[in-house]
């Protein structure tokens, strides 16, 4: 297809990217005398393929036409020029967040940065009930003053729109699809937060949690395998990443954060904790995933009473005496972080680690030994310890004694 020389009133100036549904060019808007990107339709090619496309690119400009806010593009106009139709948004001096990743330039401060700016942007389209569903590094550009866009609302869903993606039909980029949405399920804004949390995890370790020869693997390790916790992959994370991490890559969309924006808090407060990780090398293989059964996953859920100084309230919720360290309320990580201190051998020093914590010794050896138990090597055999004697039992120990020594000195009388 040729280059327009003007679409509508803009002057076109070059083309500057292709997809699937046509072609992005650079533009000049005479009347406000600023640069343009225009993206375009071929409205002349295949009627039954056309009006798919057609449906797509008229949500796509009603879903991010109605959002202002500085993590998402602004779309300024919308027409039809010949076969042509076109939107007109802001143009982006900057870089896709896929070169980025592939260049391996982000540290993890970076990355926690970034990945909370796309929060800050889907929670504000999600509030306005509109849900990406293709949250993919290619629509997400990093800007010269490192400002985050988020782009391409084409397959966005809108509770609101006329035009409705059937129910069933796979969308998005596979790699960074979520498990409802490969099982063809409706999926709602925590769709958005799992792509956004696989996102982070290429981010920090240079590697995608999941892997496949082709889709159908890849789409099998999506709602079957758990990745490896970052931090094995790049041993300069801290914990507080896997923990963050694990909690959007939730395979039960009920596990994940209810609302993107706490996704957003969480990373900031990790980052103000100190993430400085060097970014990731380049590993020669990616680390296997492991089955979603296996006991040892460090990102299985713990039970809320593991968090010691937890009170139940009579309305069954729990309050928090000990910080949350961070971390959204609703997450246990507490409890996870014990776990995984305790099974990557952080806990050296079980004092210094129950100290750490603000929990007993008790506790400490407890998780000790649920993850010895857990391990998939047989643990040695501990030696059993007897039990400590109650009052009663002391009681009893001296009353016995007694009778006995006075049975004993009866019979030396007699």
């Amino acid at each position: 297809m040729t280059q327009p020389a003007q679409l509508g009133r803009y002057d076109v100036v070059a083309e500057i990217g292709r997809g699937a549904m046509g072609v992005v060019y650079r533009a000049v808007d005479p009347m406000l005398e600023r640069t343009v990107a225009i993206k375009t339709i071929n409205m002349a090619l295949d009627p039954g393929e056309m009006e798919h496309y057609e449906k797509r690119f008229t949500i796509e400009a009603r879903a991010a036409g109605g959002l202002n806010h500085p993590n998402i593009v602004i779309i300024y106009d919308i027409g039809r020029s010949g076969d042509l139709a076109y939107m007109a948004m802001e143009f982006l001096e900057g870089r896709e967040l896929k070169e980025l990743i592939a260049s391996r330039e982000l540290s993890a401060d970076r990355a926690l940065d970034i990945a909370a700016q796309v929060a800050d942007g889907l929670a504000y389209a999600h509030a306005h009930e509109v849900v990406h569903r293709d949250v993919k590094p290619a629509n997400i550009m990093i800007l010269k003053d490192g400002r985050v866009k988020i782009t391409d609302f084409g397959i966005a869903r809108m509770r609101t729109a006329d035009v409705r993606t059937q129910t069933g039909f796979v969308l998005g980029s596979p790699r960074y699809l979520s498990p409802e949405q490969v099982l063809g399920k409706r999926c709602d804004a925590r769709a958005d937060t799992f792509s956004l949390g696989v996102i982070l995890y290429e981010m920090v370790t240079g590697q995608a949690p999941f892997n496949g020869i082709d889709v159908n693997s890849l789409m099998f390790q999506i709602v079957n395998f758990t990745p490896p916790p970052p931090s094995s992959v790049n041993p300069s994370l801290p914990a507080m990443l896997d923990l963050i991490i694990a909690k959007a890559l939730a395979k039960n969309a009920v596990d994940r954060y209810a609302d993107i924006a706490e996704f957003a808090a969480d990373l900031r407060a990790c980052r103000q904790q100190g993430a400085t990780a060097t970014p990731p090398a380049v590993s020669a293989a990616a680390a296997p995933p492991r089955m979603l059964h296996d006991p040892t996953d460090l990102f299985a859920d713990m039970p809320p009473s593991s968090r010691a100084g937890d009170h139940t309230m009579p309305d069954g919720g729990v309050t928090d005496t000990l910080p949350a360290r961070g971390l959204a309320k609703g997450f246990d990580s507490m409890a996870a972080t014990m776990r995984l201190a305790v099974q990557t051998g952080a806990a050296t020093d079980p004092d210094t680690l129950a100290a750490t914590f603000c929990v007993t010794r008790h506790d400490i050896d407890a998780m000790v030994i649920a993850s010895d138990t857990l391990s998939p090597q047989e643990p040695p055999e501990r030696p059993q310890l007897p039990p400590g004697w109650s009052p009663w039992d002391r009681q009893i120990f001296l009353v016995s004694v007694a009778a006995a020594t006075v049975i004993g000195a009866l019979i030396v009388i007699l």
